[in-house]
């Protein structure tokens, strides 16, 4: 399973059969709330996608700068942090796909 950017919020609401969250427990990342004030969108997004996954258990990592691409690989888990981590991101999915 991999995401890109704002993806990841496809995943913040899925659960598994025993109820707990998909993310719970794993390491992810998607687009950070930094991004998103950087960008001056923050105010017309409907809620804040990093918080949320942390509410639900993720180990929701970033990049230490905003808009670097960032890729988090948490066994078949392949998310990038911003549309700059497209390629990296498809590049791990590859990966774990051969692997």
């Amino acid at each position: 399973m991999s995401s890109v950017c704002h993806g990841y919020c496809g995943l913040l609401d899925t659960r598994l059969s025993d109820g707990s969250y998909l993310i719970a427990g794993r390491r992810m990342t998607g687009f950070a709330w930094r991004e998103e004030q950087l960008a001056g969108v923050a105010a017309l997004v409907p809620y804040n996608a990093e918080e949320r996954a942390k509410e639900r258990g993720a180990r929701y990592e970033k990049a230490l700068l905003p808009f670097v691409s960032n890729v988090v690989v948490d066994g078949r888990l392949v998310t990038g942090q911003n549309p700059g981590s497209a390629q990296a991101t498809a590049k791990a999915v590859v990966a774990a796909l051969e692997g």
